[in-house]
């Protein structure tokens, strides 16, 4: 299997099964810069890009992981839809009658 050509916004899996997200591309300096879901940052030239990354993978559904916060802090319910209980600021706007 070839090793998938990264692109700024995509996410992959390393042979280690951790998950990271392409941040910049150089390509006068041929190296890529990624950030873990951790937070952490790194940069790869294009030889050791083809020996970490093992395939493309989905964005994690968690996005906290670079923020270290946990779910108690976000401060809403996440398994639990808003519904109509929310205001919407546009109904507060003068309308033209």
């Amino acid at each position: 299997m070839s090793t998938p050509y990264p692109a700024i916004g995509n996410w992959y899996q390393t042979v280690e099964g951790e998950i990271l997200e392409v941040v910049a591309l150089d390509k006068d300096e041929q190296s890529i810069e990624v950030q873990f879901y951790d937070g952490t940052v790194e940069e790869y030239d294009t030889d050791t890009w083809e020996e970490v990354v093992h395939r493309r993978a989905e964005p994690p559904e968690d996005w906290s992981g670079s923020l270290d916060i946990s779910r108690d802090d976000y401060g809403v319910d996440l398994d639990r839809p808003a519904g109509d209980n929310h205001h919407n600021p546009m109904d507060d706007l003068d309308r033209e009658e």
